[in-house]
């Protein structure tokens, strides 16, 4: 078969999900298993995989698909924790003394908290998190999604800690080889994972600064009464201060101190920067911007997890107390990641099998309490306390929570396995590369010197068939390295563009969105969450290839650890 024939083939289930869920705009309960099912026909008739293989790669898929729900779970107990607590009361209460003006709320929720929490915990979290906090507040469900899913994008290069570039791209690529290169060169690994570490850092920052202008502009543009652009550009001042709230110490810290902390500080100042900013009304617009009554929102808007003001506890509590769970959640996951003792701790309860049904390198397993959802009940028992909560009310949250999975759970059970199948295919008894290495390998012979504008594009695909950064970098580091290199371009630059690509990728990424409709209860309607999360994508993925064909052609950009 030709290699145009296999590429074809290789993206034929991600040409099928987009066709059926934005196309066709079928729910993704109905598209993914048919898109599973295609992708496993492709693996046994195209590609020779075995039915053992296949068989296992979807068992694969159904543990990971575990601690996807344990996340979801998590996240929407504590939501609703706090919905009978009485804390979403003072936290609705308490953001309406910040700024009544709903833009203002999206960019210190979903891009400044949501910052924070992908560097503490990365893998989708920060839009199970803000997504049913801006619903707590008054959001319409879809629009809470939406803005959930914008902020995966710069910081998730650096989430949970660093592992993108700690775990991804050094796993992803050839260390020994290469560290042996650097070695005669007279550098380093270390040295050459950092010059990939602040490349990533300052093309995010340059990208990225936008995100929240971003944000505003999709909220009032869908959402909006009138759909003025005279609202976006009131709010333009304050969404540029806080994307270099972020963006700056993000950077600096992405230069001078690695890969593990650029998203936590850049979150961490700029929430501390902003939030003061905005009590003060520094740029802050005059006009306050909110979405029409309730009652005038199309239904589509409203998911099944709407909190209406009646709804909700009306117990007193101070806002600090309010926001104490979310900020503990913080804490132990930071804490989590970066103590060994208690990363430890944490992982030394596990289940899951390596080598399933007997195939080498096809293992997965699951670590709830290491896990986001794992920390996010931890942070519910402590609530129950902290709050002065009844039983009967937690048991309540709980019933609540649960029932929400079962719709979530019944999607992901495809979505997984059908991912896992096309990434495991690999292995196979007619000799050919996994399907997503196909799809690269096409797209790197068809452009030639203009290769860099592309880079991030493959990283992209990868986070959307993986929903996970870090898969993507493990995925295609090693090939983006080795079609540099042939091209006598910069490997560091081409690499870092895949990370960032990648990073991109998960606004896109059909498991995350699934996975941050289930919190707010908007199952059904992932085919219009992603109509709207590619403009934002395409803009990332175009804007970094640019940057890096003006860096290896204007800059003149090499690779000095390579030289020798």
């Amino acid at each position: 078969m030709s290699s145009g024939f296999l590429a074809l083939l290789a993206f034929t289930p991600i040409l099928l999900a987009g066709v059926l869920l934005i196309g066709l705009r079928w729910p993704a309960r109905r598209a993914m298993p048919l898109v599973y099912l295609v992708s496993a026909a492709i693996a046994l008739f195209g590609w020779d995989m075995s039915v053992n293989r296949v068989l296992a790669s979807t068992l694969q898929g159904l543990i990971v698909t575990l601690g996807l729900l344990w996340i979801i779970f998590g996240a929407i107990l504590l939501l609703n924790t706090l919905k009978h607590s009485g804390g979403i009361t003072a936290i609705r209460a308490g953001f309406t003394t910040i700024s009544p003006d709903r833009r203002i709320q999206a960019i210190i929720i979903a891009w400044l908290f949501g910052c924070f929490i992908e560097g503490a915990s990365g893998f989708g979290t920060p839009a199970a998190i803000a997504a049913p906090l801006l619903v707590a507040i008054g959001f319409p469900s879809m629009a809470a999604v939406l803005m959930g899913m914008l902020v995966q994008s710069t910081p998730v290069s650096f989430g949970a800690v660093g592992t993108p570039i700690i775990v991804g791209v050094s796993t992803g690529l050839d260390h020994a080889a290469i560290g042996e290169q650097l070695a005669a060169s007279g550098s380093s690994w270390e040295a050459y994972l950092q010059l990939i570490t602040s490349q990533v850092a300052i093309i995010h920052a340059l990208v990225g600064t936008v995100m929240p202008l971003v944000m505003v502009i999709m909220l009032v543009r869908f959402f909006g009464r009138d759909k003025s652009w005279r609202a976006v550009f009131e709010v333009l001042p304050f969404a540029l201060f806080a994307g270099v709230s972020v963006t700056i110490p993000y950077m600096l810290t992405g230069i001078l101190l690695g890969p593990e902390f650029p998203a936590l500080m850049g979150g961490l100042v700029g929430l501390a920067v902003v939030t003061t900013a905005a009590r003060f009304g520094f740029l802050v617009p005059k006009t306050t911007w909110d979405f029409a009554p309730r009652e005038q929102w199309p239904a589509q808007w409203m998911g099944s997890i709407e909190m209406k003001l009646e709804d909700l506890t009306a117990r007193p509590m101070s806002s600090f107390r309010a926001w104490l769970p979310y900020l503990l959640v913080g804490l132990i996951l930071v804490i989590s990641r970066v103590f060994p003792e208690v990363t430890a701790l944490f992982k030394s309860i596990s289940f899951g099998a390596t080598d399933l049904l007997g195939e080498a390198g096809i293992s997965a397993g699951v670590q709830p309490l290491y896990l986001p959802g794992g920390i996010l009940v931890m942070v519910v028992l402590m609530t129950f306390f902290l709050h002065r909560m009844q039983l009967r009310d937690l048991g309540k949250a709980a019933k609540e929570s649960g029932g929400v999975l079962l719709s979530a759970g019944f999607v992901l059970l495809f979505t997984v396995p059908m991912v896992r199948i096309l990434i495991n295919s690999g292995v196979n008894a007619a000799d050919l590369p996994s399907m997503p290495i196909v799809m690269a390998r096409y797209v790197a012979d068809s452009v030639g010197g203009i290769y860099p504008l592309f880079a991030p594009a493959i990283g992209a695909l990868g986070a959307f068939l993986a929903g996970s950064n870090t898969v993507s970098n493990m995925m295609f580091s090693q090939f983006q390295f080795g079609v540099a290199s042939n091209l006598g371009l910069s490997t560091a630059l081409v690499v870092a563009a895949q990370a960032i690509g990648a990073a991109a990728g998960n606004m896109i990424a059909i498991h995350n969105v699934v996975a941050a409709s289930a919190t707010v209860g908007l199952l059904g309607r992932e085919g219009t969450t992603l109509r709207r999360t590619v403009w934002p994508t395409l803009y990332y993925v175009l804007a970094t290839g640019l940057i890096a064909l003006f860096a290896v052609y204007v800059l003149n950009v090499s690779d000095p650890l390579l030289a020798g």
